[in-house]
Formats: C-alpha cells, sequence, structure tokens
C-alpha cells in the first residue's frame, strides 16, 4: 500500500477544457461564429471584432462548458490583436509612416489565426491560440 506524500499539492480541479465534454452541434456553430466574428472586426476597422465572442460569451456560459471556454478565448485573441494594432498604429505614427506595412500584420494575423481556430472547433476539439494575453481567466 502506498502512502500519499503529504507534502504534494492535491490535483486542481478539471477545467472546462479538460472534461470529456462532447460539444453538440449547436456549441460548435457558436463556438465556430466566436471565432470568426473575428474576421468580421477586419472590415469595421479592426475595432468591432471583440463583439460576437462577447455576445456569445455572456449569452451562454452558464449552458456549456465548451462555448464558455472557446468564447473566452476567441475574446482574449480579439483584445491581444486589439493591443497588437495600437502598437503598430504607434509605431507608425512615431516613425512618420516608414512602418506602414506594419498596420497589416495585425488583420492577417485575426484572419488567418480565425480561420485555423474555426476548423478546429468545427471538429469539436478545444483551440488555443499561441499568442494570447489570457486576460479573462
Amino acid at each position: 500500500m502506498v502512502q500519499p506524500n503529504p507534502y504534494e499539492l492535491p490535483p486542481s480541479a478539471p477545467k472546462a477544457n479538460e472534461l470529456d465534454y462532447i460539444p453538440s452541434n449547436e456549441d460548435r456553430n457558436l463556438a465556430i461564429i466566436a471565432h470568426l466574428s473575428g474576421c468580421a472586426g477586419v472590415l469595421g476597422g479592426g475595432l468591432l471584432g471583440f463583439v460576437g465572442p462577447l455576445v456569445i460569451y455572456l449569452l451562454k456560459k452558464d449552458s456549456s462548458p465548451y462555448l464558455e471556454v472557446q468564447s473566452k478565448e476567441a475574446l482574449n485573441f480579439q483584445i491581444t490583436i486589439f493591443l497588437a494594432a495600437l502598437l503598430a498604429a504607434v509605431l507608425t505614427a512615431v516613425t512618420c509612416g516608414m512602418l506602414f506595412p506594419l498596420l497589416f500584420a495585425p488583420m492577417i494575423l485575426q484572419v488567418v489565426f480565425a480561420v485555423i481556430a474555426a476548423m478546429a472547433v468545427r471538429d469539436g476539439k478545444n483551440y488555443r491560440y499561441p499568442y494570447n494575453f489570457r486576460l479573462l481567466q
């Protein structure tokens, strides 16, 4: 009989992305919308990309742990992209427009990663953006 070590921390409670939760088709579709709504934000000048994930998070966070995790991840990514766009704008202004192409980098990253995330959640997988400030836990 193996005695547990009293100096080890107990295992933490499982998070929603670690649970054996199988998302429904509606959950997957709403997760796709949460991730792809950032692309619509590109059309709005990059300022409205957070609205879609925020609405889905506020409406569905209590009904589905999968949607809670995915909409939070998408919302955090939209905030990260917004901060990157602000930084690019400041750098462009400071350099008197010499870094103008840098303004397009956040938009390109937003579209590319949103499509990758949408493809992952389409299959019911949990997707985590590689470069993301996770402000909402």
